[in-house]
């Protein structure tokens, strides 16, 4: 597998000025990671003079960009909006592409106040289903998260309960969207993340190894130090042939040293059950 990381501890930072993407990719390199993720929040992805820097700077410090995450915004109630966020969302994605980023995350979008499940349903599944035709044309994955909320949103996520997930996730099937799995998100709401993995299995293209304190709320911990069954899920994954990108979304709060513990337990965990360990594997004496 290759490890990558979503530094949601490292967000109040970039936002601040106090680091910048070009510093994370540097923490990224010297913590061993194969990669980085950024998301649409830290970054002009209009700008492509910024884009292309963005993609030197990773490359310079050894680590590609491994996924854009963006917001996807699909349930908006008003249908121009709609259109709007559709149009933002495949602007996302080429700034991806340009990035030469392999994945960029959708979300199905925001549990609006009086928008039906039936019409949020439709909504999301045509926006998720044309903007993964629109990535896989220019060369980049489109995965979808069973998602809790965005860090720029107002709202859980509209499909944050299990069963809503899954439909989609059936409502998209043969259309080029894959699965981002996370392996927290629905222990938020009880839901067993086992049981839903196991329907989805097929579609997972690559894994958000992210952990809460305990089921039931959603307060983050460093992963491995909550109730997330990372072994088990990543059993399930290996047996389906799975070897691809694990981003661990640290969230905890507790800085570098929650990143390098969390990378140390990516690495452990995977390859306790048998998976091969990465050849750029930092060790705990090289991490301090």
């Amino acid at each position: 597998m290759k490890l990558s990381c979503l530094p949601v501890s490292l967000y109040a930072d970039f936002v601040s000025g106090r680091r910048s993407l070009p510093d994370w990719f540097r923490i990224a390199a010297d913590l061993g990671l194969d990669g980085a993720d950024i998301s649409v929040a830290h970054f002009n992805w209009n700008d492509r003079a910024e884009l292309d820097r963005l993609r030197d700077n990773a490359a310079q410090a050894g680590v590609r960009i491994a996924m854009v995450v963006t917001y996807s915004d699909f349930t908006l109630p008003d249908p121009e909006a709609r259109r709007r966020e559709q149009a933002a969302v495949h602007a996302q994605i080429e700034a991806a592409a340009r990035l030469e980023a392999p994945y960029v995350r959708l979300t199905a979008g925001q549990s609006w106040p009086g928008v039906a499940r039936a019409d949020g349903m439709v909504w999301a599944a045509e926006g998720l289903s044309q903007a993964a035709a629109y990535a896989s044309g220019l060369g980049v994955t489109a995965l979808y998260e069973n998602h809790t909320r965005g860090s720029v949103w107002r709202w859980n996520d509209f499909s944050q309960p299990a069963d809503r997930f899954l439909e989609l996730v059936a409502a998209t099937e043969g259309s080029d969207l894959k699965v981002l799995f996370d392996t927290a998100n629905n222990l938020a709401l009880w839901d067993c993340p086992e049981t839903v993995l196991a329907r989805v299995r097929k579609r997972v293209a690559a894994v958000h190894l992210a952990d809460i304190e305990q089921p039931g709320a959603f307060k983050p911990v460093v992963p491995g130090m909550g109730a997330s069954p990372h072994a088990s899920i990543l059993k399930i994954l290996r047996a389906e042939g799975f070897d691809g990108w694990i981003s661990v979304e640290e969230a905890s709060g507790n800085g570098l040293d929650g990143l390098a513990a969390s990378f140390r337990h990516a690495d452990a965990v995977w390859q306790s059950i048998g998976g091969v360990p990465r050849s750029n594997t930092v060790s705990a004496e090289q991490q301090g």
